[in-house]
């Protein structure tokens, strides 16, 4: 199973005023745990950045102005994501972002699955804070390198807030396991050598009687069958 944990930063709040995306991270999981794989990409909003969201995430004029447009980037961000379940926290507000620019290049709307980690923390902790940094405090995430928003950290850290939601630890612990018990080889037991059969401890006059005693009682007899048997595994 392959989720797309994803995370946008933008000039504002509204694709319908104008604002653009400025920043997109994402984190690639499989079967909840992470591979290691990821897209970054910062944009050229091609617009100046108001003030505000300068505040929020530190992305200036100067630093996007040599960017590439997501015009540019847009196959790269479909060709990684591909249909894979995306986790956002908050969706709506950067699939509206990821649309709008999809839009303006006339390209499809995503139509992958969402999840909302917001959704997902509200039903998992009725009425408490579930903003990201609440979510990391709450599960003891050091979140201490967020001193401003950038997509691809705040997609990291949403992929460990996104496992302890689901207990997805436990999960790829599982896994692990798993594979570690597949990974034995079993080895038959050596065979155990046959142990020699005891000596007889009957002498040849008493072996010479028994077989007179058991002669006597005719060849039907089951005493007979079982001497005829000891004779033959000697």
């Amino acid at each position: 199973m392959r989720e797309i944990v994803l995370d946008t930063e933008t000039t504002g709040l509204s694709p319908a005023t104008g604002d653009r995306v400025v920043e997109i991270g994402c984190v690639e999981l499989l079967n909840h745990i992470p591979t290691g794989r990821h897209l970054h990409l910062y944009l050229n909003p091609e617009r100046s950045m108001p003030e505000e969201a300068f505040r929020v995430h530190g992305l200036s004029d100067d630093f996007l102005r040599d960017k590439p447009r997501f015009v540019e980037k847009a196959d790269a961000f479909l060709e990684f994501i591909e249909d894979s379940t995306l986790v956002i926290h908050n969706a709506p507000f950067d699939m509206g972002f990821l649309n709008a620019e999809l839009e303006k290049v006339r390209r499809p709307s995503l139509k992958n699955p969402v999840i909302d980690t917001v959704m997902v923390a509200r039903d998992r902790h009725p009425g408490a804070r579930v903003s990201l940094d609440a979510l990391c405090k709450h599960y003891g995430i050091d979140n201490s390198r967020r001193t401003l928003h950038g997509a691809l950290l705040d997609a990291e850290i949403l992929a460990e807030v996104y496992l302890e939601l689901i207990g997805g630890r436990q999960v790829g612990l599982a896994l692990v396991e798993e594979q570690r018990n597949v990974a034995i080889e079993f080895k038959a037991a050596p065979a155990r050598p046959r142990p020699e059969p005891l000596p007889s401890r009957l002498t040849e006059d008493e072996r010479a009687a028994h077989a007179a005693f058991i002669g006597k009682m005719g060849d039907s007899a089951l005493w007979a069958y079982y001497a005829e048997s000891a004779d033959a595994a000697e």
